[in-house]
């Protein structure tokens, strides 16, 4: 039996994306609700108060702008992580939805894989009862973006501070270039071929050699010390 995660509340007026959605993140252990429309929606995030809200933009009755700001106005203790579900070509609503206070998007359609990664990258940054990873050395604030290494603080620039992040997430795993391109990059993100490998050096330039080991042909993993 699959260990229950987070809560989600997924939002969209296709019926057959809900269930897509819903059938691969109950598949990873997520407790999910739906909503078919921005009031319903309203409801069950009060009522149930979700980790993560999964939200289409446009939708009957209001739309998807309109209920990330109600929630973010209504739920300010418990405010749950909300990222749009969008297609390329919805630039408006991109911005719109950041500036409504959505954490993120997911572009259509939608690979299962990178859904999962996604979800999973959104609620380690949001989850404050996660312990940080070997406090002696290495504490990740993720509020505020700083890495405490040895009791000095260093503030990294967003994608070093993820990348780190993800790899810390899991001391250990070894975690392919793929999937750390697809987690922390996107499948949509135009980079070079060695973005990866630049990254990593200037991490271990600033906390050293030791935390950071490179799987020949693989990737990378991360070493408790």
């Amino acid at each position: 039996m699959i260990e229950t995660k987070h809560t989600i509340l997924l939002v969209d007026d296709e019926q057959d994306i809900l269930e897509f959605l819903s059938y691969n993140l109950k598949k990873e252990g997520y407790r999910v609700f739906t909503a078919n429309n921005g009031v319903e929606a309203i409801k069950i995030a009060k009522k149930n108060q979700p980790s993560l809200i999964i939200l289409d933009v446009m939708m009957p009755q209001m739309d998807g702008i309109e209920v990330c700001q109600i929630i973010r106005n209504d739920m300010q203790q418990n405010s749950p992580v909300i990222t749009f579900l969008t297609s390329r070509a919805e630039d408006y609503s991109q911005i719109a939805g950041f500036e409504a206070g959505a954490d993120d998007y997911i572009s259509k359609p939608i690979r299962p894989r990178l859904l999962i990664s996604k979800v999973e990258s959104l609620l380690r940054r949001y989850d404050h009862n996660e312990p940080s990873v070997n406090e002696s050395t290495i504490r990740i604030d993720r509020e505020k973006f700083i890495i405490h290494s040895k009791g000095i603080p260093l503030i990294l620039p967003k994608k070093e501070f993820e990348l780190l992040e993800l790899l810390a997430s899991k001391p250990g795993k070894v975690f392919t270039r793929d999937q750390i391109m697809n987690i922390v990059w996107g499948d949509h993100a135009i980079v070079g071929e060695r973005t990866i490998d630049v990254h990593i050096r200037k991490l271990r330039e600033k906390l050293g050699n030791d935390y950071i080991r490179t799987i020949k042909g693989i990737g990378y993993t991360f070493n408790e010390i």
